[in-house]
């Protein structure tokens, strides 16, 4: 059969990776043409567009780059009526993938949705339109199943969630953590520390899109200052070249940069992650964290307005309760940051409790198995259901 995938950010190209995989686990013929990253494109997917060239953040943002936006948004409609999948996938990246499950819908194909939006948090008038327009809902939060049906009678299938496997799968052998040297303007010449000369390390999440980083990022960095028997390592996203980071880090003489975000988490004590998925994969890793956002202010000050959440990390979410500390907005400061970083490193007790949640949520996440390996068996045979 003939899949249609879109994903427009980095965690959806990594769970558009694993579904690929497991796709073609179970149909051998199974031709992939897709939109998102590296990833999916490794996985045998043929990219058709990069993920890097379609994440906008904010409402300010959106509304700056709404010509590229509408551009692409044509281009993928003629895309997919010149390929003609036998289903199309869509997994989260709501901004743009409900304006083409509408589209999609009316020129008769069969619409997955893959990751649910998060519609119980804002934009809650969505889910009329989904449930017209969307054949077959796969969601990977526990509470959504119910919220879904109970609020909006609306069958959709909880499948796990994909990064307890991710996790689970990544080899955590107690290597060293490579780093380039402070010099280096490229990402060629890695320098290995060895472990003998480590410093209990840090790990800065300052997101994937460069307007995100570009705000979080320096404060993260302010803080590392009063902690200099610590080494501060940024996870470099992908996309993101270590140019873009060095800039920021020349005057830290404790801060480095790596691409491998899972060996930083796999070795760290401690972490400043920003919000949205990195904050659960730093969870699966039983690291204590300190969850951040900052945007801009007008964008803040509308979404503020309409998200009706009580946390704004999936961890807290997922649990329904305060695990991690949430920095929003003005909240993000230098002062702030290092007060609660002390605590991680210092308050025994509370360490504690974090990790006995952590344990918690893990459980929760994991009661479905594979999530991916599901959510391809059950994509399969829908289709098979309904050709």
């Amino acid at each position: 059969m003939k899949y249609y995938i879109i994903a427009g950010e980095a965690s959806g190209d990594l769970h558009g990776s694993n579904l690929i995989k497991e796709l073609k686990k179970l149909d051998a013929s199974a031709t992939i043409r897709c939109w998102g990253g590296d990833k999916m494109q490794e996985a045998g997917g043929e990219l058709v567009k990069h993920y890097r060239d379609l994440a906008f953040m904010g409402f300010t943002e959106v509304i700056m780059n709404l010509r590229t936006i509408f551009h692409n948004l044509k281009f993928c409609k003629k895309d997919i009526l010149q390929f003609k999948p036998d289903a199309l996938i869509l997994i989260d990246y709501p901004g743009f993938n409900l304006r083409i499950t509408k589209w999609a819908k009316r020129q008769g194909l069969k619409v997955i949705f893959y990751i649910s939006p998060q519609v119980w948090a804002w934009k809650e008038n969505r889910v009329k339109m989904m449930k017209n327009y969307i054949d077959k809902m796969l969601v990977i939060l526990p509470f959504e199943k119910d919220y879904f049906k109970n609020k909006w009678n609306w069958e959709v299938e909880y499948v796990g969630h994909p990064l307890v496997e991710v996790i689970d799968q990544f080899d955590r052998t107690d290597k060293n953590l490579t780093t380039p040297k402070p010099e280096q303007t490229n990402q060629k010449g890695f320098k290995e520390i060895p472990k003998e000369e480590m410093k209990q390390i840090i790990a800065l999440l300052p997101g994937s899109r460069t307007q995100e980083i570009s705000v979080k990022l320096p404060i993260m960095l302010e803080a590392s200052k009063h902690f200099p028997n610590y080494r501060f390592v940024i996870a470099q996203a992908p996309g993101q070249s270590y140019d873009f980071y060095n800039k920021f880090i020349r005057s830290y003489l404790n801060a480095e940069v790596s691409p491998q975000t899972y060996s930083i988490l796999n070795h760290a004590i401690a972490a400043f992650v920003t919000s949205g998925t990195a904050t659960l994969e730093t969870a699966l890793f039983g690291v204590p964290e300190v969850v951040c956002y900052k945007g801009s202010f007008l964008s803040y000050q509308i979404g503020k307005r309409l998200v009706k959440v009580k946390y704004i990390s999936l961890v807290n979410l997922i649990m329904d309760k305060l695990v991690v500390k949430e920095l929003i907005q003005e909240k993000l400061t230098v002062e702030n940051l290092k007060n609660e970083l002390h605590e991680l490193l210092t308050n025994q007790k509370r360490i504690a409790e974090i990790k006995k949640d952590y344990a918690t949520l893990k459980r929760i996440l994991s009661e479905e198995g594979n999530a991916s390996a599901k959510a391809a068996k059950s994509i399969i045979n829908f289709l098979t259901v309904t050709s």
